[in-house]
């Protein structure tokens, strides 16, 4: 039997923030810069989703330690800038936030620092203080359960009562392997297809998720 839905697990980038399409642009400038030419689809398949040290072990890899670390400190500076510059929620999300009255969390890849910046410049630290979970507090960064599991934990709610909201392939291969239900957003930068799966609902107008959320179980 399918439990009620007790809490909606939120990605941060790509899901709150519109700020994967700075990181795409971001990465693809740095590879060209520093020896490791990428497509915009590389990006996508490599980085999206993924932790600092995931990145950064993929980077060192191919082009060795000193120039990930160097890569990873040009991308938090110039990350940082464009968003100062002008970073939105994702179209629909404030709409989509107003309507639901379950209790909420951020479970990201991206540290407290940077989730503490790109909340604040959008205005949606407010909604989500308090509540806010990193991969930085956990063994494994996603498709690794590890995260949303530790989210779970913090919130008091049985991860078969969390519902994921993700826009990323490793991000619903992480809910799935927790056991939670999830919803891939393909309004962003993965194709639809790389979030269908079990227990996966792929829609891409966030206005939308209000009512998928009563649809199953809220």
């Amino acid at each position: 039997m399918i439990k009620p839905i007790e809490l909606v697990i939120f990605d941060c980038d790509g899901v709150l923030v519109d700020s994967e399409r700075i990181a795409l642009r971001l990465q693809v400038a740095l590879g060209a810069e520093l020896g490791w030419p990428l497509t915009a689809e590389d990006v996508v398949d490599r980085f999206i989703g993924r932790s600092k040290e995931s990145i950064c072990e993929q980077i060192a890899e191919r082009l060795g330690a000193e120039t990930a670390a160097v890569w990873w400190e040009r991308l938090m500076r110039r990350h940082r800038e464009a968003v100062d510059a002008g970073l939105e929620p994702v179209d629909g999300l404030p709409e989509a936030l107003a309507a639901i009255t379950l209790p909420v969390c951020v479970a990201s890849s991206g540290s407290h620092e940077k989730m503490r910046h790109t909340l604040g410049v959008t205005g949606l630290h407010e909604r989500f203080e308090g509540h806010v979970f990193s991969s930085s507090e956990v063994p494994r960064g996603k498709p690794a359960p590890d995260l949303f599991l530790h989210a779970a934990r913090r919130m008091g709610v049985d991860p078969a009562a969390c519902v994921v909201v993700e826009d990323s392939r490793p991000g619903v291969r992480a809910a799935r392997a927790a056991g939670m239900r999830s919803f891939g957003y393909a309004g962003g930068l993965t194709p639809a297809e790389r979030l269908v799966g079990p227990g996966t609902v792929v829609f891409d107008d966030m206005r939308e998720l209000p009512v998928l959320l009563a649809e199953q179980g809220a």
